[in-house]
């Protein structure tokens, strides 16, 4: 069966979400700041490129009240995402941060089902069980041995709890409000909600060299501004459950990245993992492209 032209579009624009977002972790470590300092500056600078695209784009008419706050609240779960998925890249290692913050798709297939009462087909927990079995064997043993438990993993867990509530609240009011739109509202909230931790933590958002205010750059551009204009449009056409299945991608796309930019080497659990990644999330969109 062909698939419409929007349908692909939904697809290609996860997959260059996935990519975009592929990097964060790395550029986190290059900036080699502290977790909430990073998750401003990543909000700041989105938020500096897209308020000006939206405002000549004429889209400052007023929006109605649901979309709004809904809108303000996504980007409030976003912000304790980035706060804490970047403190743990910097307490633990960016793989074990990656695993355990894609706990995501887990608490949306269970949100969608409790709260929207929208129960995911069983296609979709077959490929979420591969796609996690894969991310753990990329990240080896040693995530998984309670011992080796720290604080960075606890954030990164706690992470992906916000980052669910994320996918849930825009996957709920994307129809209502256009891609520009809900982006800059979303991240624009998140820049006040970081702000306002970092004084309060009394973060220092000043002082670093060069290196570190290049990478703070490309964090914003490329992860928040590429990466989250993607989904949030994939949202807009695809269930929060298959996009944040897609997302898991993310993992075996930054052990790849690693290798020549972090000189980390794929071991061969890493590489079964890559492949059973990807399977899971094959399985869970075959059946979407099919019936777009």
């Amino acid at each position: 069966m062909t698939v419409p032209r929007r349908g692909w579009a939904a697809y290609l624009a996860l997959g260059i979400g996935v990519v975009c977002i592929a990097w964060s972790a790395l550029f986190v470590r290059w900036a080699g700041v502290s977790g909430p300092a990073s998750a401003f500056y990543r909000a700041l600078v989105a938020t500096i490129v897209l308020a000006p695209a939206w405002l000549w784009r004429g889209r400052r008419r007023s929006l109605a009240a649901r979309p709004a706050v809904l809108g303000v609240l996504a980007g409030v779960f976003f912000a304790i995402d980035l706060a804490l998925f970047n403190s743990a890249v910097m307490n633990t290692s960016a793989a074990n941060a990656t695993l355990l913050g894609n706990n995501a798709p887990i608490l949306v297939g269970l949100g969608s089902w409790v709260v929207f009462r929208k129960r995911p087909a069983a296609i979709f927990w077959i490929g979420l069980a591969l796609a996690l079995v894969g991310s753990a064997c990329i990240i080896g043993s040693d995530a998984l041995t309670p011992a080796a438990f720290g604080s960075g993993d606890i954030m990164a867990i706690t992470a992906s709890v916000f980052f669910a509530a994320y996918l849930l609240t825009i996957g709920r009011v994307r129809s209502e409000i256009d891609t520009l739109t809900l982006t800059t509202l979303a991240v624009a909230a998140s820049s006040a909600v970081l702000l306002i931790l970092c004084l309060w933590l009394r973060v220092p958002l000043s002082g670093y060299s060069t290196h570190a205010w290049l990478s703070l750059i490309g964090l914003g551009v490329v992860s928040q501004v590429g990466g989250y204009l993607a989904i949030t449009y994939a949202l807009g056409h695809l269930p929060a459950t298959v996009t944040s299945v897609g997302l898991l991608g993310q993992a075996p796309l930054t052990a790849l990245l690693a290798i020549p930019l972090l000189g980390e080497p794929l071991s061969a659990s890493q590489i079964i993992g890559g492949v059973l990644v990807l399977a899971g999330i094959y399985i869970v969109n075959r059946r979407r492209v099919v019936a777009v």
